[in-house]
């Protein structure tokens, strides 16, 4: 076998066990939550609002990567739990621009903490070459999920 195939191959088995990987861990930490009267739908589009600042329904469905009418009933569900405010965008008139209550900032700090301490327990039983190795891969998962 070339060096050229076995490297393909061995790049192809990475991605699928890398993948799954993730997919796994994902669902672990997804499992932490402290409530879930808030769907993982919702809790996204707050952490967006948190991540980057207020902005319009459309704005958050483009980071979202959801079309307008979907975070439309978001927005509206979140409005109702007390989550999100709507104010007149400022130079639009026609717009409205969303924005967290101290109720989200809570719930999104208590979500993060949860989750961080569950994964500080899982990290305090590694040995120090084993968080060495995952503190250079997360630094190399953020590369890959900017590019």
């Amino acid at each position: 076998m070339t060096s050229v195939k076995r490297t393909t191959l061995d790049t192809a088995a990475l991605a699928h066990d890398l993948r799954l990987a993730v997919m796994r861990f994902s669902r672990r930490l997804r499992n932490q939550r402290v409530d879930t009267w808030v769907t993982l739908t919702h809790l996204a589009a707050l952490s967006t609002l948190k991540r980057h600042g207020p902005m319009s329904p459309g704005e958050l469905a483009g980071h979202e990567r959801v079309r307008p009418p979907s975070m439309t009933r978001v927005v509206v569900a979140l409005e109702a739990k007390g989550l999100v405010t709507r104010s007149p965008h400022p130079t639009d008139g026609r717009q409205v621009v969303i924005d967290l209550t101290p109720a989200a900032e809570a719930l999104i700090g208590e979500e993060v903490r949860a989750r961080e301490a569950w994964l500080c327990g899982q990290l305090q039983q590694l040995s120090a070459q084993e968080r060495a190795v995952l503190r250079e891969a997360a630094t190399i998962m953020e590369k890959l999920a900017s590019g």
